[in-house]
């Protein structure tokens, strides 16, 4: 009897010692609070989960509750209503772009009454996808990079087809513009600048940077919960953290599907999960597009004020494709002031290898001794890939006094510029004269004069270009930049090849 009690007493100390032991939780990370927006203490949790710790009733789910790719191993299903992320530890490289956003969507979707209200909404319209893709397909490649880079959920690639049908001039009631429809105030706080000459809002990347910072801004704002941030993206902050507020207040859940929102904000969470279900699971009837996982438009800053109707001539795309591409400018010109980055219907390795790129924006450099392609790169600001590509090379030797190509804008300023005051096409009418740079190496004995004459420039203008005076002594190895202009041909001639009558047609059409 006594052994039966000593067995008793020692197995309640053991239970006594099994619930008194507790797990110390790891420490978690800070999140840093945004630079512009400085009004908050951010949470120190760390969650990925998208809904964390709601307890609300589940919405009825009328199609499934089933994850979109179970892993039946060591899986726990958490409630239907609770989308979460997981988190990717490869990246897919399928050759078509849609695939690839397929294949890196981590948002777990449980179906439920609004979510299969919105993917009948899709599959009524089952061509939806492949019709608003011709007009992402130039950018969706650059905005995917940008989501990747910024290690964001692919979800928010998916964000443009949601907010605006991908149309980049699109404004709405509330006066949000583009295809990330934001609002003057928010764009200015992201970086978006905006005049008369350019709107950022509708300029496809710009607008992608300033709203992907947004997004990352909400994210952190509503302690890690993106369905939070989604929702406030779409209807303020403000009313977001009323909301959640007054369901805290009464006692209630405040994840998402719990709070009380505007019916625009209720369907947009919804519309964007039922897409991205519907992008992984085309055979449900939403037609998904194919597009090829690479570039087929590059970002070139022009470096100066330019004309569209030059540069149309210039690089033999048509005025209205520039246009097209670039609906941020709102006219025919660029603003002193910049920005003059276009987007360009060419991949990189076809612009750097176009006579329109190294006709009119690349200087050139004669290989010296202990010379290497990185350092060559690097004393032009500019990639070895890039500057390897420009010059056709396959491997990094190079060889003394090779000459090599480098990618700057040089073309002088208002030499990409019409006066639109002075007709063109009059015999006495200056016509502003392209340049193209050239480097030159002081040789021993070399003086400004001589190299002047060599190159038929003022050498007023040499010494000036270099910061020289006229009767500088000038110290062999050195390298002196000169502006030469490229041959220009009698207007006359120009007429007889067309450039002219060209410009004139181009003119003469409204902008």
């Amino acid at each position: 009897m006594r052994r039966n009690y000593f067995f008793i007493f020692v197995i309640a100390i053991l239970l006594s010692g099994c619930q008194s032991t507790k797990l110390q939780p790891a420490a978690p990370d800070v999140e840093q609070a945004p630079v512009i927006f400085n009004h908050f203490k951010p949470s120190t949790k760390n969650a990925i989960a998208v809904s964390t710790n709601a307890q609300a009733t589940p919405p009825t789910t009328t199609i499934s509750t089933e994850l979109l790719q179970p892993n039946k191993k060591n899986h726990t299903v958490p409630s239907p209503y609770k989308p979460t992320i997981e988190k990717s530890h490869s990246r897919s490289a399928s050759p078509d772009l849609w695939q690839h956003i397929a294949d890196n969507l981590h948002i777990k979707i449980y179906l439920n009454r609004a979510l299969n209200k919105r993917i009948k909404w899709y599959t009524r319209q089952p061509k939806y996808l492949q019709i608003v893709n011709e007009r992402a397909a130039p950018y969706l490649y650059h905005i995917v990079n940008k989501v990747e880079q910024r290690k964001l959920p692919m979800e928010l690639a998916l964000l443009p087809f949601v907010e605006s049908d991908f149309r980049p001039t699109i404004s709405s009631s509330a006066q949000a513009v583009g295809v990330w429809q934001l609002v003057a105030a928010t764009a200015h706080h992201f970086g978006i600048k905006s005049d008369q000459w350019y709107d950022g809002r509708q300029d496809v990347l710009a607008s992608t940077d300033a709203a992907l910072a947004y997004l990352e801004y909400l994210y952190k704002r509503f302690d890690g919960n993106w369905m939070h941030a989604l929702a406030a993206y779409n209807s303020g902050e403000g009313r977001v953290q009323r909301a959640i507020a007054n369901n805290k207040k009464r006692g209630k859940s405040t994840d998402y599907w719990s709070l009380k929102l505007p019916k625009e904000t209720s369907d947009y969470v919804p519309k964007l999960l039922a897409l991205s279900y519907l992008v992984q699971n085309p055979k449900l009837g939403l037609i998904r597009p194919k597009l090829e996982n690479k570039a087929q438009t590059t970002e070139f800053n022009v470096g100066q004020q330019f004309d569209f109707s030059v540069i149309a001539n210039l690089s033999g795309v048509g005025r209205s494709q520039l246009h097209k591409l670039n609906p941020g400018y709102l006219k025919n010109q660029s603003s002193p002031n910049g920005p003059h980055t276009l987007l360009l219907p060419l991949q990189q390795q076809a612009l750097l290898s176009s006579q329109f790129f190294k006709s009119n924006f690349t200087g050139e450099y004669f290989v010296k001794k202990n010379d290497t392609l990185y350092g060559i790169a690097k004393k032009f600001d500019m990639p070895v890939k890039k500057l390897k590509m420009l010059n056709n090379k396959k491997t990094n030797l190079i060889g003394i006094g090779e000459r090599l190509l480098t990618g700057q804008p040089k073309t002088m300023p208002g030499s990409l510029t019409i006066d639109y005051k002075i007709s063109p096409y009059l015999d006495d009418t200056q016509v502003a004269t392209a340049t193209i740079t050239v480097n030159y190496q002081v040789k021993p004995g070399d003086t400004i004069w001589d190299i002047s004459q060599l190159y038929d420039v003022s050498h007023k203008d040499l010494a000036q270009w270099n910061k020289l005076s006229a009767s500088s002594i000038l110290k062999p190895g050195i390298t002196l930049v000169l502006h030469l202009p490229q041959a220009i041909k009698p207007i006359s001639q120009l007429q007889n090849d067309g450039l002219l009558l060209g410009l004139e047609k181009t003119l003469k059409q409204p902008h």
